[in-house]
């Protein structure tokens, strides 16, 4: 089951709030979809699971298109929005009872067990919805989200206000639960990030500014900079060296060691190289530094 996003537009009055936005998600990535606060997360969200109405471009669910009048393809998208609303006053079983119905599912009791098992509230089962803690109630969204068995999920924000042993336990259902179906983690929560997720999908003011593994977004692919540590065998002339090709500025670390940055993501490699040999220095090490997925999203979205 493939998500495909071609060329997305959105207006909300004369603000753009996603611009020319395009990806596709394939059959069992958990992808990590991030951005600043009114970065357009959550619309994008809604456009895709057919509750909001993009202004351009289109959504395709394993090649039918998404529309909010194309009610049938709700079948195959499951959706946990935002602050999760729930009918508190009802029963676990009951409201997920009712959801069932709206499905039509034919084994709506069958279903409702299965979920209760699959997401772990089966000693919360018969309480109402009120009295659960945040945890729980996650769960009783999650349980709603897949009741209905979609082949794509869409989460958005699954472990706010959580505390830690329940994220774990929501972190580790919702890995359990990718591995089948195509699913789309919205967070703030970069150790969620690295947890969990194969990719990460990075908008910034509507527009789409890294796509990438976890690994490449370390390593600076989408980055306006590199980082280099690199170690001669003997104290380098300094001026010489600040004057390498490339070069945005450079931090000694120690006697004979050096942090070089680069500007606009030129490889200083090979120039740091060429200048050990010119000098006849030793490199002794020549690495580019990985930087924190939270220093890249900061840079990206600054």
């Amino acid at each position: 089951m493939t998500i495909k996003i071609s060329e997305v537009n959105k207006f909300y009055g004369s603000q753009k709030a996603l611009d020319q936005v395009s990806f596709e998600i394939g059959t069992g990535e958990l992808v990590g979809f991030l951005g600043p606060n009114g970065a357009g997360k959550s619309t994008l969200m809604k456009i895709i699971t057919g509750y909001l109405a993009a202004d351009g471009g289109s959504v395709e669910i394993n090649g039918e298109m998404v529309e909010t009048k194309n009610t049938a393809i709700r079948s195959q998208i499951g959706y946990l929005p935002e602050n999760n609303p729930l009918y508190t006053d009802q029963y676990v079983r009951e409201y997920l009872e009712m959801v069932a119905g709206f499905y039509q599912l034919p084994n709506k009791k069958e279903q409702v067990l299965k979920m209760v098992e699959l997401t772990g509230l089966k000693t919360e089962q018969h309480k109402k919805i009120g009295a659960l803690s945040k945890g729980y109630r996650q769960r009783v969204g999650l349980a709603q989200a897949l009741i209905h068995d979609p082949a794509v999920l869409i989460l958005d924000e699954p472990t706010t206000g959580l505390d830690p042993n329940q994220l774990d336990e929501i972190r580790q259902l919702i890995s359990s639960i990718s591995k089948n179906k195509t699913v789309m983690l919205s967070t703030h929560i970069m150790q969620e990030v690295e947890a969990v997720c194969t990719r990460v999908i990075i908008i910034n003011k509507g527009k789409l500014v890294a796509d990438g593994s976890i690994d490449q977004l370390k390593a600076g692919k989408f980055a306006q900079k590199q980082t280099v540590w690199v170690e001669f065998d003997k104290a380098p002339d300094l001026e010489t060296l600040q004057k390498i090709p490339g070069l945005l500025k450079i931090e000694q670390t120690g006697k004979t060691s050096f942090l070089a940055e680069s500007e606009n993501n030129h490889d200083l490699r090979p120039a740091l190289f060429h200048f050990a040999v010119s000098n006849n220095l030793v490199l002794l090490t020549l690495k580019e530094q990985q930087q924190s997925l939270e220093n890249v999203f900061q840079e990206l979205t600054k």
